[in-house]
């Protein structure tokens, strides 16, 4: 099901919302990306099967509207992707905000840098209601970030800005990943172009609340292997590959996780033969 508001020319940016039972949220988010300095977007909420009052709060608002069968963040995100019409993808979590010269500073930056496909800012993280200080090691880069995206993820979706020619050719988001779907995809970008930043916080990133995901699932790492392997070949990656499975099969049999231990127990072994 889709609800369209049309603009007479293509915007430069589609600003893509995937939501899921955020009815406590999505307001928010919605209103930050409504009150923006730049006007020359589109807005798109992909509703992912929400079954509490989600839908109901989205009605009012003027902005394109899929809703699609539960089928998780990266396939709403996907669905957004193939339906937006600007140039420029901008994503914005349900749970987070945007101050209102992020899409400004995003303009700003492909304008003076054209030759650039991708750009973040900074942002601002609230837990539990309680401002957090970032450690040295969340401190986001720019340029060639690849060997330092392997660690953990420095790029935020809700800080992102993307040209629509780079999802061509690298792809969407892996639907088959059930966590770390953009740790995943920001390899693939990194391996290949450098990320542009402005060091200036214009998104609010809310954490702490139960549904999120991050907190439902369990060894986050078996995914950001998963994730490593199609750049096993380097050196650089196949020893942080080796590295975190090593911690994984740790956990697994402290744990007994029998389902760690089959799959990564090979893998270890493999990865641990060099090429």
């Amino acid at each position: 099901m889709m609800r369209m508001q049309w603009h007479a020319t293509s915007p430069l940016f589609s600003v893509i919302i995937p939501v899921y039972n955020r009815e406590s949220f999505i307001a928010k988010a919605i209103e930050s990306v409504l009150a923006q300095s730049c006007k020359d977007f589109e807005l798109i909420v992909v509703d992912d099967g929400s079954t509490d009052n989600t839908p109901k709060i989205i009605q009012p608002y003027p902005l394109r509207y899929i809703r699609q069968e539960n089928r998780g963040v990266s396939a709403a995100r996907n669905a957004g992707i193939k339906a937006a019409r600007g140039k420029i993808i901008a994503l914005l979590d349900s749970d987070d905000e945007w101050k209102k010269d992020h899409l400004a500073i995003h303009k700003e930056f492909f304008a003076k840098h054209p030759e650039y496909l991708i750009h973040q800012t900074d942002e601002i993280w609230i837990r539990d209601g309680k401002f957090l200080n970032k450690k040295k090691i969340h401190q986001k880069k720019e340029g060639y970030i690849f060997y330092d995206s392997l660690h953990l993820c420095l790029i935020s979706p809700s800080a992102v800005a993307i040209k629509r020619e780079l999802f061509n050719e690298v792809g969407l988001f892996r639907e088959d990943f059930a966590v770390c779907e953009d740790y995943e995809l920001w390899l693939r970008i990194t391996r290949k172009y450098p990320v542009g930043f402005t060091p200036k916080a214009t998104v609010i990133k809310y954490g702490g609340h139960e549904d999120q995901l991050s907190r439902r699932f369990f060894a986050m790492d078996r995914w950001r292997v998963k994730a490593m392997l199609p750049f096993c070949n380097d050196e650089r990656v196949r020893e942080v590959a080796l590295k975190k499975c090593k911690i994984l099969l740790q956990g697994a049999k402290k744990h007994n996780n029998k389902e760690i231990l089959d799959e990564f127990t090979p893998l270890f072994y493999k990865l641990a033969q060099k090429p």
